[in-house]
């Protein structure tokens, strides 16, 4: 097929759809841009069906620092494993396509996004869905599409909601919304937002439904373009699972067993009690039935369970752990479990528990990202891990999953809001988050338990948060919405709603939705029960810690930062960084000195305070009528240098060391010797004039003895910092007559 672009202006935007040049083998591609920014789509389905009982689907988003006119850091100087933003807009491409194949699809499908240009303007993610939808179906892909996905700012001076905001206009954005889907239909959903309301946010969901919608049209005109230059666009034939009548029947006689088998509080008991049963049913077809139906029986078995779980709701209102539609799970929470650590709190939510952990550091421990956005890293670091044994299972431990990175930072979105800035609080913090046990909502837990650690560490949040997961029934005609959903509900229900917020507002959302009805007013009242869920779960924590700690705790750093003139950096550091080394050796805290001058002190206990009293001693400039005891570092024909403070002299001149005359300085003063000086002058250039208070009568005569005339230090210990060698004509001080 020729070359076929269709371009467009969409909400102040260009835009372009290409196909018909590049990866001309895959089954289909496009490549889409929104202004420079472009991203080539591939996909590439296999020709055979595999032998599973679920949707082969992998999605994979290759950033390339090429786009960004960059060389890949590392040793190896190339692309390998995924960054976190780059798995996260994995999973945004993947949740709205994976639920618009056909039931029954068995063939393996890839997915390829590659951004070729990244023009630091407008995000490559978002459109990348586009350009999903659109090599799908120029390659004759049956799916449920065209889809779209865009991202919501809004202007915080004008209140206009902007479609697709460019680097520059999120940062003026309180609310970062990006959905996916169809014209009529939202699939997907993330958000960040600054404690907006649950009307503004739902508000910016149906601009966003207005804008997919717009966004599918263009690509309906994209694709009448293909078929005028390549003749219609035709739907490969791929052969689906169909349900075998026989074996519906059959697992489904068993309809009352499976209900009786889901009322079960406990997790592993149900799970058990179901497997069970499933088995048994298994049993009752042959050896040779279960060869040849080995695909429909399992689908039929879950589609059992699947009907039997939503039944029991939409009919009697009541859940498979007895709970109304509306009910919270039974709640522990507790700040403070551990011990050492900076900050802890454990978070339990019926069948999930969470163990959070907060650890403090030094500004400069920020994570650096390298990645194809013109962010550079971030000093709030969420971690969630999610191991095997939370569930019961068995399993590989190692690198996280794209799971892993997506609730992990879920959760992190929702807590940015509420993180104090740097100048309040001059810490980089990490909050990892260990799923102890799973039954659902897990990544609320982990929201809830790192507030508590947060608090716990003497975070001080602007506001503690909280967070709920809400589900959808949608069955017989019926609706139901749920709050506080478990892993069966996710699992078999038609909505994943997950909504975390203070007291003032939403700071984070997440939504993977199969229903295809799903309207603004069942959006409206999830919002809202998930208001009274998320209130509830917050007075829980509050009740045990009402407000972040007023100090960090004693195993914490404490910082202390101060300000330093920029030309006296150089003097905290010392050659080859020695100063700064002996400080940090000397003391145990660590050391940050910003190009601004602004210095960064950590230590534990009275390390910080040491080390910054020594650091204020190098910058320190001695002032006029200040008194101090300084050693004699220096003896000259004139007079002699007195070091005041490190690296800091002044001159003590021949005519003020003894009262009366002094034909030598040597006569009076040898290097090493303690003498109590006041400042009397300190010239434009920092020169330093003293004069010395506890002045000893003068030799009698020439050559007299003055071993008692000053304090001095026992020879062969002399101070490492002794200079000359007091015989008159010793080197020059280092700083000669320096301030």
């Amino acid at each position: 097929m020729a070359k076929v672009t269709h371009e467009f202006d969409l909400y102040g935007k260009h835009y372009a759809l290409t196909t018909g040049e590049l990866a001309k083998q895959a089954t289909g591609e496009c490549l889409v841009s929104c202004g420079d920014s472009t991203v080539n789509v591939t996909v590439v389905v296999s020709k055979e069906r595999k032998n599973y009982d679920f949707f082969p689907l992998t999605v994979d988003f290759i950033e390339k620092m090429y786009a960004v006119g960059r060389i890949p850091g590392g040793y190896l100087k190339r692309e390998a494993r995924p960054s976190e933003k780059a798995t996260l807009t994995a999973r945004m491409i993947d949740r709205p396509i994976r639920p618009s194949f056909p039931e029954g699809f068995r063939n393996e499908v890839q997915i390829v996004a590659m951004p070729l240009v990244a023009d630091q303007v407008n995000s490559v993610d978002t459109i990348s869905i586009m350009g999903a939808s659109a090599a799908l179906t120029v390659g004759g892909v049956p799916f449920e599409g065209p889809l779209a996905g865009v991202r919501i700012g809004r202007n915080v001076e004008t209140g206009e909601f902007v479609v697709n905001p460019t680097y520059e206009e999120r940062d003026a954005s309180d609310l970062d919304l990006e959905l996916a889907g169809s014209a009529t239909f939202i699939s997907m959903l993330e958000a960040g937002a600054q404690e907006i309301s649950e009307e503004d946010m739902l508000a910016a969901m149906a601009f966003g439904q207005e804008a997919i919608a717009a966004f599918c049209k263009e690509e309906k005109r994209f694709f009448a373009k293909v078929e005028e230059v390549g003749g219609p666009i035709v739907q490969r034939h791929y052969e689906l699972d169909q349900p075998v009548p026989e074996v519906h029947e059959r697992v489904w006689a068993h309809f009352e067993e499976m209900s009786a088998a889901l009322k079960n509080a406990d997790k592993l008991s149900r799970m058990g009690r179901v497997e069970d049963l499933k088995e048994a049913i298994r049993a009752e077809f042959s050896e040779e039935e279960q060869v040849e139906w080995g695909r429909a029986i399992p689908v039929e078995l879950k589609s059992l369970e699947k009907h039997a779980m939503r039944t029991m709701v939409v009919e009697t209102g009541e859940r498979v752990d007895g709970r109304s539609a509306t009910e919270v799970r039974p709640l522990m929470v507790k700040p403070n479990y551990l011990p050492l650590v900076h900050g802890s709190g454990l978070f339990q939510r019926g069948q999930t528990q969470v163990l959070s952990v907060a650890t403090l550091g030094m500004l400069n421990e920020w994570q650096r990202l390298d990645t194809i956005e013109p962010v550079d890293g971030k000093r709030y670091i969420h971690h969630y891990n999610f191991p095997p044994f939370c569930t019961g299972e068995t399993g590989r431990m190692g690198s996280p999953k794209r799971r892993e990175i997506g609730h992990g930072n879920l959760a992190e979105r929702a807590l940015l809001p509420v993180i104090p800035s740097e100048d309040e609080f001059p810490y980089t913090i990490r909050v990892v988050s260990e799923v102890m046990e799973s039954n659902g909502s897990s990544s609320m837990a982990s929201t809830c338990g790192s507030t508590l650690a947060l608090m716990d560490a003497g975070v001080p949040l602007r506001r503690p948060v909280s967070g709920v997961a809400m589900g959808l029934i949608q069955e017989e005609g019926k609706t139901v919405v749920l709050t506080d959903i478990q892993g069966l509900e996710d699992f078999l229900g038609d909505m994943d709603f997950k909504v975390c917020g203070t007291t003032k507002g939403i700071t984070a959302m997440q939504m993977d939705n199969k229903a295809t009805g799903l309207t603004p007013e069942i959006l409206r009242q999830a919002l809202q029960q998930a208001h009274e869920g998320r209130m509830l779960i917050l007075d829980a924590m509050l009740d045990e810690i009402p407000a972040p700690r007023t100090s960090t705790k004693e195993t914490a750093p404490s910082i202390i930062s101060l300000s330093i003139p920029t030309d006296k950096i150089r003097d905290v550091i010392g050659s080859g960084g020695k100063v700064i080394r002996g400080i940090q050796d000397d003391t145990g805290a660590t050391i940050d000195i910003q190009e601004d001058g602004t210095v960064f002190i950590a230590g534990t206990g009275g390390a910080g305070t040491e080390a910054a009293e020594r650091i204020k001693a190098i910058v320190k400039v001695p002032e006029m009528g200040e008194e101090y005891t300084g050693r004699v570092v220096n003896i000259q024909p004139f007079g002699a240098f007195v070091e005041l403070l490190p690296g800091k002299d002044g001159l003590l001149h021949i005519s003020r060391v003894a009262k009366g005359r002094v034909e030598k300085v040597e006569n009076v003063l040898n290097i090493g010797d303690e003498v109590k000086v006041k400042v009397i002058e300190v010239d434009e250039k920092g020169k330093v004039s003293l004069d010395r208070l506890d002045k000893p009568e003068a030799p009698a005569g020439p050559g007299a003895s003055h071993e008692h005339n000053g304090t001095r230090h026992a020879r062969g210990h002399r101070h490492p910092g002794d200079r000359g060698t007091g015989n008159g004509s010793g080197r020059q001080p280092r700083r000669h007559h320096e301030g």
